[in-house]
């Protein structure tokens, strides 16, 4: 059971991509409230207090949502769907991070709500600064309601 309010929900199957943005933003000391999950079916669980996140309270939102796309059991866009459609998490901002370059995916994303698509550089330092971006932003800068 979680009693500390999550900043950064990590939505991202590749364990490298998770280790490599874990890493960003300690680097730069940007949160320590951060949960990983590695699917899609996951995500929604924890999102909405569901399956083995039953406990958590489902009014306590991560400040954000990073999501990758390309995930296990339900899609990323799936996810997004899912989260801008219903009322009492459509105010979380999601980042989709992925590798994805297609146009349908950037049209789909921004069509069901996301906040920022980011196609993540291939480039171990250009990745570390895009992540370190996106926390100083959503993190530090943008401005939430009170949860």
């Amino acid at each position: 059971m979680m009693i500390e309010p999550i900043d950064i929900l990590l939505v991202e199957d590749n364990t490298a991509d998770q280790e490599l943005t874990l890493k960003a933003l300690k680097k730069y000391n940007i949160t320590n409230n951060i949960f990983v999950v590695e699917d899609g079916a996951e995500a929604l669980d924890f999102i909405f207090a569901e399956g083995e996140h039953s406990s958590r309270d489902i009014h306590n939102n991560p400040k954000i949502i990073l999501l990758d796309l390309k995930l296990p059991k339900v899609s990323g866009l799936e996810v997004l769907k899912k989260v801008k459609g219903d009322e009492r998490t459509r105010s979380i901002p999601v980042v989709v991070l992925t590798s994805s370059r297609e146009e349908r995916d950037l049209i789909d994303s921004y069509k069901y709500g996301v906040n920022s698509y980011i196609v993540k550089p291939v480039d171990f330092n250009k990745f570390i600064e895009s992540v370190k971006d996106i926390g100083l932003y959503w993190m530090l800068l943008n401005q939430l309601p009170k949860r």
